[in-house]
């Protein structure tokens, strides 16, 4: 299987996080899966890199060119594959089509991006795999207090709390990653009350 993590690429993270999500990585190597990611070489995606290769799995990595021209981010050039994209929408296309399940770990603007992508896509059929938040550290409890709002005054349907599931462990994270869901909805459930 192979699994995309998305995450954090800021270097400055606290190391409680960085550890989390290579430990992580090494266990989804260990499961026998890949890892499908961003290729940052520094916060989250790179810990999640780190994992992989320290537990000897397999790396598939897409970033744009740019990134690269424009010294943007540090890159993990130490990927099995490693793709430059011309554009942020096509590395993200890559990568959802590449994965078998998502991983979100922590992050920022651009984590929450990719999440709510696949969430969109999960809520409107056109994608069906496996989506599992790791809100390690209750970083997540925020956003899904403002979903419980949306929910509570009607700009979501409850059911769209199964297009996703949460934990804080990383161990748990995997596996559900890997299991198989229990609920399935119509588009037309998830977009009505």
């Amino acid at each position: 299987m192979k699994i995309c993590v998305f995450g954090a690429a800021s270097p400055t993270i606290d190391a409680a996080y960085i550890e989390t999500v290579e430990n992580m990585g090494q266990f989804i190597a260990q499961r026998g899966h890949e890892l499908v990611f961003g290729a940052g070489a520094n916060g989250l995606m790179g810990a999640a890199a780190r994992g992989v290769r320290r537990g000897g799995g397999r790396i598939f990595g897409a970033i744009p060119k740019f990134f690269e021209e424009n010294n943007i981010e540090e890159i993990y050039y130490d990927c099995d594959e490693l793709f430059f994209t011309e554009t942020m929408h096509e590395r993200k296309t890559l990568m959802e089509e590449k994965a078998d399940a998502f991983i979100i770990v922590p992050g920022g603007i651009g984590t929450y991006e990719e999440m709510f992508e696949i969430l969109t896509l999960k809520q409107l059929g056109r994608l069906n795999k496996n989506i599992v938040m790791l809100n390690f550290n209750g970083f997540y409890n925020d956003m899904l207090a403002a979903l419980d709002r949306a929910i509570a005054r009607g700009f979501v349907t409850d059911k769209c709390r199964s297009l996703f599931r949460r934990t804080d462990d990383y161990r748990e994270a995997v596996l559900l990653a890997e299991s198989a869901e229990t609920e399935r909805y119509h588009v037309s459930e998830l977009k009505k009350g």
